[in-house]
């Protein structure tokens, strides 16, 4: 079975261990889970495949999904195209360890976030420090966005300062949290409250 080993960071030709197929009685959902072991580094890995229709008369599984360890992050369809875009390449740029190039992408994610609330600053922090002040982003979110500027600028500008794999992981991980923040718990909790004052 081929899936991605997050170890690896490549996709394998997995050794199957285990295997459940499962029908969903309601709505007769077709899925099977899969427990393997990567070939190259001996990890256990969670896959899980759906059955689909390829023509009209033709069924299959389709490729396997990692469901664990470290599942691939969908992103929420409430974050705006132009934003899921860049956090879309930052994630390729991170899997081809660029880095450098990663760190850009993120920060290019928030300047589609300030582009989104329409700031009138060009630059990255003010346009950081409008969304402040109007409330979109709080105190902690605003340290986090300005310490990814900050390492977008290291990407962007030639110095001899890189990017390490673990800081690009992290300001992955920030992007993400900033992008939940503003487009989808800050929308969640305010329909929250509209139900609790009705």
């Amino acid at each position: 079975m081929i899936i991605e080993c997050n170890y690896c960071e490549a996709k394998v030709d997995a050794k199957i261990l285990a295997q459940h197929e499962e029908v969903d009685p309601q709505d007769e959902f077709r899925y099977k889970i899969s427990f393997v072991e990567c070939p190259a580094c001996k990890r256990s890995l969670i896959g899980c495949q759906e059955f689909v229709q390829i023509s009209s008369e033709k069924w299959e599984w389709d490729d396997a999904t990692r469901v664990w360890p470290d599942p691939k992050k969908y992103l929420d369809w409430s974050i705006p195209g132009p934003v899921q875009a860049a956090i879309e390449e930052a994630n390729l740029c991170y899997k081809s360890k660029a880095y450098n190039a990663c760190a850009v992408m993120c920060g290019r994610a928030l300047e589609c976030i300030c582009s989104e609330y329409k700031t009138k600053e060009k630059a990255l922090h003010g346009g950081l420090k409008e969304l402040l002040k109007k409330g979109i982003i709080d105190k902690k979110i605003f340290e986090w966005s300005d310490a990814l500027r900050l390492h977008r600028n290291i990407g962007a500008h030639a110095t001899e300062e890189k990017i390490s794999r673990e800081d690009s992981r992290d300001l992955l991980d920030f992007t993400n949290a900033i992008c939940d923040y503003v487009f989808v718990l800050s929308k969640k909790f305010d329909a929250f409250m509209k139900r609790r004052k009705k």
